[in-house]
C-alpha cells in the first residue's frame, strides 16, 4: 500500500481542505481538530480556545503520486507560518501552525522543509513540530464546506483566494479533473 497520512494546521480547516482537495495524489481529506485535552471536542469548545486542540485537516495522500515533502511545500505556501495563533483575522491557539507528524521520516521531512522555508520568510517560522496526537473529526457540517458554500462571505474572501493561489503556484500539482 502506498498511501499515508498527513496531518497539518494551518489556521482554518475549510481554507486547507479546499486547496488539498484539488491536489494530485490526495485520496481523502478530513477536517477536525488535534493537540488539545478536551476527550471529544467539538466546534464551539475549540473556538473558545479552551480545549487546546488546533482546526486540522488530515490528509490521506497516494505517495505514488505526491510526496510527504510536496504537501508540506504547498503547506508553507498557502498559510503565513510565522503568524503565533493566527491567520489573518482569525485570531486564537485553534489557528496555530502545526505539523503532526506520523513517522520519523515525516518528521524529518518536515524539518529539512521548515529550514528551507525559514530563508523564504522575513520573519521567524513558528510552526509546531510534533508527533501526531488523536485526531478527532470536525462536525458533518465542516467537510467540504468549501465546495458546498462557495458563496459564503468567508468562503469568498479567504477561502478562495488561497484556492486561487494554489491554482496558480501549483499548476503541475493539480489533480486532473
Amino acid at each position: 500500500m502506498s498511501n499515508e497520512i498527513a496531518t497539518l494546521g494551518g489556521g482554518c480547516f475549510w481554507c486547507l481542505e479546499a486547496v488539498y482537495q484539488e491536489m494530485r495524489g490526495v485520496v481523502d481529506i478530513q477536517s477536525g481538530y488535534s493537540g488539545g485535552q478536551t476527550a471529544h471536542p467539538d466546534y464551539e469548545s475549540v473556538c473558545s480556545g479552551q480545549t487546546g486542540h488546533a482546526e486540522v485537516v488530515r490528509i490521506e495522500f497516494d505517495t505514488k503520486q505526491t510526496s510527504y515533502r510536496e504537501l508540506l511545500e504547498v503547506f508553507f505556501t498557502i498559510h503565513d507560518p510565522t503568524t503565533l495563533n493566527r491567520q489573518g483575522n482569525d485570531v486564537g491557539t485553534q489557528y496555530r501552525s502545526v505539523i503532526y507528524t506520523h513517522s520519523e521520516e515525516q518528521m524529518s521531512v518536515a524539518r529539512k522543509v521548515m529550514a528551507e522555508m525559514a530563508h523564504v520568510w522575513d520573519a521567524p517560522i513558528v510552526t509546531e513540530l510534533l508527533e501526531a496526537p488523536v485526531f478527532h473529526a470536525a462536525e458533518s457540517y465542516h467537510q467540504n464546506y468549501f465546495v458546498n458554500h462557495p458563496l459564503q462571505s468567508y468562503c469568498a474572501f479567504v477561502v478562495a483566494p488561497k484556492v486561487a493561489k494554489f491554482r496558480k503556484v501549483f499548476t503541475d500539482k493539480l489533480r486532473k479533473k
